[in-house]
């Protein structure tokens, strides 16, 4: 229009501009679902996939406050339910009876060391896998409204206590005798489990529907943002990590809470903080890969920048990031290195790691494009046209270097000629003394008036 470009047309808004504030709300609301969809995540995941709760209770057993908790509640259920002292006592002759009662208290301790070394034997360890799948199953059962009529989720516990009660040293036929309902564990109230379906069932339904949403919104904010792309991906970053810091933040709070409300005594507060901290492990790796996201995005934003260690960064690497093998080859590194220290759970799965791969290689190639643009000049030494250029800029440096010491020889030579050529004239009664010394300081000076009276 007129020569004019569009940017600079009466009304029209500056490139990146009129739409940076909608790409920053973008960011903003992208956020606050980010943060959805990583609690979602959490319960889908770590609460609501029974193979991935017993995995967790596998690691709950693997916590000393735990294993001590169990083996107590265990032992404690092993004698309310058998008179120990009784069968101690129909083991002993008339005459020591007396014994049965000291002997069933010294049992008693060493059992709670028994439970304990019993709680680390696999085939113990086992039982609790499978006592926590079926409870979990009855779980998913009162949430997903199927009618289960139990008033209170229990964890049955009774094979333990009868594999602790034979390992005690209790006889086989009193342990075939033990009630059914022993060692049954409450775990939560049915009907709290009840109250909190539609809760859940939202949970479970919206959380991959808040991934798609989360990087919706941040793929729309960084298209819309026009020159300023590399800032709203680097606000993009900055989500992240506020993410990360609010999920850790929560569940450090909420822990706190837990604790304060389930621990009846001291002494049970390492039990309840342990088990809280099991069952929101997953909180905190997604918080942790929050935080690497987002540290990564920043560090990428910054590399793209104008700042002047950015810039050299981008000049030394340009004539090796512009052929595309070794960008990608460099980026595929990165990948492989990731995935073998594999910080984040995320990249145990299939689509959040094909998503990690397609962004690390999408940024490697808008790098080394960028690059391109930014150093065209700028060639791989090991090529053809980087070797041509190399020894073209060697050949053109070392003439500079051998000018001036050229110039200075032929003035050398000048100067020799026109002292000889004076030593003639005054030989020869052409100057005096007097001339030839002057010219002759003259020409040694370097001047041009003494060169120019000879001529």
């Amino acid at each position: 229009m007129n020569g004019v470009p569009p940017a600079a047309q009466p009304g029209a808004p500056a490139s990146g501009r009129g739409h940076r504030g909608v790409a920053i709300a973008l960011v903003a609301l992208a956020t606050v679902t980010g943060l959805l969809m990583a609690f979602g995540i959490w319960a889908k995941r770590q609460l609501l996939e029974t193979e991935s709760w017993v995995e967790t209770s596998t690691e709950l057993l693997e916590r000393e406050a735990i294993r001590d908790a169990v083996a107590d509640y265990a032992v404690g259920q092993l004698y309310a339910n058998v008179n120990v002292e009784g069968q101690i006592a129909e083991a002993l002759p008339a005459q020591a009876q007396a014994l049965a009662a000291p002997a069933a208290g010294a049992l008693r301790q060493g059992a709670g060391e028994i439970a304990r070394r019993a709680l680390e034997d696999p085939r113990v360890q086992a039982l609790w896998e499978d006592a926590n799948r079926a409870t979990h199953s009855v779980v998913l059962r009162v949430i997903q409204g199927d009618g289960d009529s139990a008033d209170v989720v229990t964890l049955d516990l009774a094979a333990i206590v009868g594999q602790i009660a034979e390992r005690t040293g209790i006889p086989q036929g009193v342990v075939d005798r033990l009630p059914p309902d022993v060692a049954q564990l409450e775990v939560i109230d049915a009907g709290q489990l009840r109250g909190a379906q539609r809760g859940v069932d939202l949970f479970e339904k919206l959380a991959w529907a808040l991934v798609a949403v989360t990087f919706g919104l941040y793929a729309i904010a960084v298209a819309i943002a026009g020159d300023r792309r590399r800032e709203t991906l680097r606000a993009v970053g900055i989500s992240f990590l506020v993410i990360g810091a609010v999920m850790s933040l929560a569940r450090n709070w909420a822990g706190d809470e837990v604790v304060a409300s389930l621990a009846d005594t001291a002494a049970s507060e390492p039990a309840v903080a342990a088990t809280w901290d099991a069952a929101t492990s997953l909180l905190g790796e997604i918080a942790g890969a929050a935080f690497m996201y987002g540290a990564g995005i920043v560090i990428a934003a910054w590399l793209a920048g104008p700042t002047a260690v950015a810039t050299w960064i981008r000049r030394a690497a340009a004539p090796y990031i512009r052929r595309p093998a070794i960008a990608l080859g460099a980026a595929a590194v990165v990948l492989a290195l990731l995935f073998w220290w594999s910080p984040t759970p995320g990249m145990e799965r299939l689509m959040p790691s094909l998503l990690l791969i397609a962004l690390v290689l999408l940024g490697a190639e808008m790098l080394r494009r960028r690059t391109i643009a930014e150093f065209p000049d700028r060639v791989t030494p090991y090529s053809p046209a980087g070797l041509a250029s190399t020894m073209a800029e060697r050949f053109h440096a070392a003439r500079e270097r051998r000018a001036p010491a050229a110039e200075e020889r032929a003035a050398a030579d000048r100067r020799i000629a026109a002292l000889v050529h004076l030593g003639e004239l005054r030989d020869a009664g052409v100057l005096t003394e007097g001339e030839f010394a002057a010219e002759k300081a003259r020409v040694l000076a370097g001047g041009p008036a003494g060169m120019g009276a000879l001529e």
